[in-house]
């Protein structure tokens, strides 16, 4: 197994739909060209993108469609509260 290097780019994207989920859940993730893509798309889609490496590393060892610990739950409430604050900016 190779070893990583810390400066290749992580990605991590959560979903949370109110009244269907009880926490928020990974709807995708990856790490170099995957990332990026990922990183891409949301902007492209208008969602606001907030970088938490340490968040991320967590974040990335759970599977696809996982809910979120709850030991990162206050950490994501801050990150959606921010991310509420943007979108009522914009």
């Amino acid at each position: 197994m190779k070893k990583q290097h810390k400066d290749i780019k992580k990605a991590v994207a959560l979903r949370y739909k109110d009244g269907e989920d009880a926490a928020p859940k990974v709807a995708a993730k990856g790490q170099g060209t995957i990332a990026e893509k990922i990183i891409a798309l949301a902007k492209e889609a208008g969602v606001p993108v907030k970088e938490d490496s340490d968040l991320v590393e967590v974040l990335s060892k759970l599977e696809v469609d996982e809910h979120i610990p709850p030991e990162t739950y206050v950490v994501v409430a801050e990150i959606l509260a921010w991310v509420y604050r943007v979108n009522k900016k914009a």
